[in-house]
């Protein structure tokens, strides 16, 4: 990601940071096909790869040329890369999409309740489509996710043992377009969460994670596929712009799509402002499986047991003086402040983009006077929300 769009020596991003020529400029550049080596064809700077010949380099002693190509393209070009028949077998793919469907239909019976970025109602969601796949089906998942072309791309951007998630996204035919937003991690934060992050947060969080979506039917541009601003990832203040209007309107009035067939599998880099689009199609259920694959090196060295660390605090915490800077001190050294990862099926982002966070019960409870009692029924219900479930889907 690009340092050269730094507009001051502080060290944080404000909406001051957020310079529209800036913008306009870098989002105008083009990509073409001239400018790599292993894509077939271009289109609106998107580069696009036919998944069988990407096998053939795979096995080739071109493979690591091609992986940089893909992380040039992700990083310091337009941040987009199409697989064509990422997964080649379509019998797969409407095995796998009729396993989905069935769940859906089970899960809307329950309603878990929100969504990110967009309505939910209209369009359906299935949280940890990979676990319920897999514990369900486990030859189907084996067949779906043996797609080396999926698995090289992961490994372009985020190196060997990355960490695969996935949630399927349904837009039936009427259902409304997401608004435009960068994603996890600093893009699942109000703007002003996101300002409290220095700037050099801002430019690692689009190398942590790598955003990809499965076509599972046919997508022509009616029925509403991705929306996507090449270079729009190169913007270092944008997680901060994307939340802004102004940047929203340049968006609206710049964004691409392009059409999907069954199988076609397109990665873009988290950073990237993008939204799914609206579905003006008359018969199309737009299904496509998102897929958030996550870099190894997010995890901490040591297990702690916070929960007890807190349960243990929260007395304390209520007999002593201390000011609220020193709270916030003793909370940030014991409770778990990120809100990720969690169950979104039991703990789902209701009225904002993520649950409330062990740190954030602390500090309300304290706040709140809340009796001791009161706060370990509210701590237990806390941390089994986000347990993972063993048995998903019956099988």
């Amino acid at each position: 990601m690009s340092l050269k769009n730094r507009t001051s020596n502080k060290g944080y991003f404000t909406e001051e940071s957020c310079p529209k020529d800036v913008f306009l400029t870098l989002i105008s550049e083009s990509l073409g096909v001239r400018d790599l080596r292993f894509s077939e064809q271009v289109e609106d700077s998107i580069p696009i790869y036919s998944a069988a010949k990407v096998g053939e380099v795979l096995s080739s002693n071109a493979r690591q040329e091609l992986l940089a190509e893909w992380a040039y393209v992700l990083g310091e070009r337009s941040g987009i890369v199409l697989l064509k028949q990422a997964i080649s077998d379509l019998s797969v793919i409407d095995e796998v999409t009729d396993v989905f469907n069935k769940v859906i239909e089970k899960e809307r019976q329950s309603d878990s309740g929100g969504d990110h970025f967009g309505e939910r109602g209209a369009n359906d969601r299935i949280w940890n489509s990979l676990q319920k796949l897999c514990l369900s089906h486990p030859s189907l998942f084996a067949r779906y996710f043996s797609s080396q072309s999926i698995a090289a791309i992961c490994e372009a951007w985020l190196g060997p043992w990355s960490q695969m998630t996935s949630q399927v996204n349904l837009v039936r035919p009427g259902g409304k377009p997401q608004t435009c937003h960068r994603d996890y991690h600093l893009g699942f934060m109000s703007s002003d969460q996101v300002k409290s992050f220095p700037k050099h947060a801002h430019l690692c969080s689009g190398v942590l994670t790598l955003q990809g979506a499965i076509a599972h039917c046919d997508m022509s541009i009616e029925s509403g596929p991705t929306k996507l601003l090449p270079n729009s990832q190169r913007f270092a203040p944008g997680y901060i712009a994307a939340q802004m209007p102004e940047f929203r309107g340049i968006f609206e009035e710049n964004y691409v799509q392009l059409p999907l067939e069954k199988g076609d599998a397109i990665f873009f880099s988290p950073a990237l402002f993008h939204a799914a689009g609206e579905n003006r199609s008359k018969d199309v259920d737009r299904m496509v499986n998102l897929l958030q694959v996550s870099s190894p090196m997010g995890r901490s060295l040591e297990c702690i047991d916070r929960r007890s660390m807190v349960s243990a605090l929260f007395p304390v915490l209520k007999s002593l003086s201390l000011s609220d800077g020193q709270l916030d001190a003793v909370i940030a050294a014991s409770a778990e402040a990120y809100p990720f990862p969690t169950n979104l099926d039991t703990d789902p982002p209701i009225g904002g983009l993520a649950s409330e966070s062990q740190a954030q019960l602390l500090a309300r409870a304290v706040a709140e006077n809340m009796s001791t009692k009161d706060f370990e029924i509210a701590l237990e219900k806390n941390y089994c929300r986000r347990l993972p479930q063993k048995h998903m889907i019956n099988r």
